[in-house]
């Protein structure tokens, strides 16, 4: 990237900016984090906000050049050694500092050690960092992943590996062995016995893995509107990480609405987002977050306006989002990723992001964003231009209502009991329920035909709605008030 255009950045995990030389503490910081993470560019001579040129005096720059170079040797470990030069812009003199990420991190401050002098770059800020990472730091250094780690007081033969070996006999034809095992690198020897990974503890069904890793799950939520203020639906996800894709595609597709699209002769189903895409970015989530970090899961959360995927970890420091259509590759979990890819769940290392690139072209409604807050990664598909389309649904509801008022409800008057049906939008209202709930919640001592009748009438006329719209006859079927259901309700109440 040209001067020009890193100018026009906001500074962020690769770049800063400084008026003027910054205090000792604040600049061995900033290396500090830059060598602990992808590396970056310090431009001193250069104002943030607003971003202007103000340069450095010429008689003082060589003088700050060699004092940059002595404050970096003097304060930081390990030795850090940046690349330091002098440009002109608008006949202005800038001092350009250059770090590269770091082959022998954790680089930290000298004067206060590892444990609490070890930064790391956030967004455009520098955090001292906790000794979970640090540990992740040591093992990239010896080139080593925390998958890959034996569990030294835990016995692999207990473990409940079923999905595993059902799965692996699914995709490759044969049964999974010690052997295979072995070969896959979820089984080392340790002091001549064979002991499981962590990869192996992840990918298994058992009780275990629950008490070592109760994080390693994925919370799903429905949120109602766009805020997360009220749950439409939710379910937690934490079986075997094997499973945990499927499941949670499946949950995304169940609270997205899908419409039929006619090209020509033929009519195809259109998912209202880019669903290719959200299934990759689920797997990279899955494939490649950090599981050594304690108390964080992934989370999907789906609003009116937007699906967002949280994962814990920051992004590998090699790949690019911004780049999406060039191949990119480099893998965390050094046991999980080839497994996955043995399986054939993934597919060529590096094309996920074009993948999700060719996706969002088919969908010039939806913004993409990716974004990190902390030690998460996070990724946005938006509904472009959702405001002016709430307008839109608001003007079409009020038009269904009053057809409601003027025709349809006398059907509801007359075909079945008005009182039933204001009933069941209302148990519903909050929470999605079965017939079975349904009938419970009202008193009913089963499902009855004028309950059967009742629900079949408000799909109808388009008052509620299927949770698995796909398989109407799913034993896990539940129906949920629609925008239309809860206007409708809306106008009974206030017209009492």
């Amino acid at each position: 990237m040209s001067f020009s255009d890193q100018f026009k950045q906001p500074e962020g995990r690769r770049l800063e900016f400084k008026e003027r030389l910054p205090s000792k503490a604040e600049l061995c910081k900033s290396i500090i984090s830059f060598a602990n993470d992808a590396g970056g560019l310090m431009y001193i001579g250069i104002k943030d906000s607003p971003r202007l040129v103000v340069g450095v005096n010429e008689n003082d720059i060589i003088h700050i050049e060699e004092q940059i170079s002595n404050l970096i040797f003097d304060n930081c470990h390990p030795i850090i050694s940046p690349e330091i030069s002098i440009i002109s812009v608008d006949d202005k003199l800038i001092i350009k500092v250059r770090i590269y990420r770091g082959s022998n991190q954790p680089y930290f401050l000298k004067s206060v050690g590892k444990n609490q002098g070890t930064y790391l770059r956030i967004g455009s800020s520098n955090r001292v960092v906790n000794n979970e990472i640090i540990q992740e730091m040591e093992r990239l250094k010896r080139n080593i992943s925390f998958d890959s780690e034996p569990i030294l007081d835990l016995e692999y033969q207990g473990l409940n590996l079923k999905t595993l070996y059902a799965l692996y006999s699914e995709k490759t034809g044969e049964n999974c062995n010690e052997n295979i095992l072995k070969k896959l690198h979820l089984i080392k020897l340790y002091q001549q016995q064979l002991k499981g990974t962590n990869a192996l503890l992840l990918l298994s069904d058992s009780d275990q893995k629950s008490e070592c890793f109760p994080y390693a799950k994925i919370e799903c939520a429905r949120f109602k509107g766009t805020t997360i203020d009220t749950f439409i639906d939710r379910k937690t996800l934490d079986g075997s990480i094997l499973e945990q894709v499927e499941l949670a595609y499946e949950f995304v597709l169940r609270h997205i609405n899908q419409s039929a699209v006619t090209k020509g002769v033929y009519t195809k189903n259109h998912w209202q987002y880019p669903v290719k895409a959200i299934r990759e970015v689920i797997r990279n989530a899955v494939i490649h977050r950090d599981y050594s970090l304690t108390g964080k899961d992934i989370k999907i959360a789906i609003y009116d306006d937007m699906v967002e995927i949280t994962s814990p970890g920051k992004l590998l420091p090699s790949v690019q989002f911004d780049d999406m259509q060039a191949r990119q590759s480099e893998i965390r979990n050094k046991i999980i990723a080839p497994f996955f890819k043995h399986l054939g769940l993934i597919d060529q290392w590096g094309n996920g992001l074009k993948l999700i690139a060719s996706e969002l072209d088919l969908y010039n409604g939806i913004e993409f964003k990716w974004l990190e807050t902390g030690l998460q990664f996070q990724v946005q598909f938006i509904i472009k231009d959702f405001l002016e389309k709430s307008i839109s649904d608001v003007r079409d509801s009020v038009e269904f209502s009053v057809r409601l008022e003027s025709g349809l409800e006398s059907r509801l008057e007359s075909g079945l009991e008005s009182k039933l049906i204001i009933n069941i939008l209302t148990v519903i209202e909050n929470s999605p329920l079965s017939k079975g709930f349904i009938a419970k919640s009202l008193k009913h001592k089963s499902i009855s035909s004028k309950l059967n009748q009742s629900v079949s009438l408000l799909l109808k006329l388009s008052l509620i709605e299927r949770t698995i719209p796909d398989k109407p006859n799913s034993r896990l079927q539940k129906y949920c008030i629609s925008k239309e259901g809860q206007l409708f309700l809306n106008r009974k109440r206030l017209s009492k």
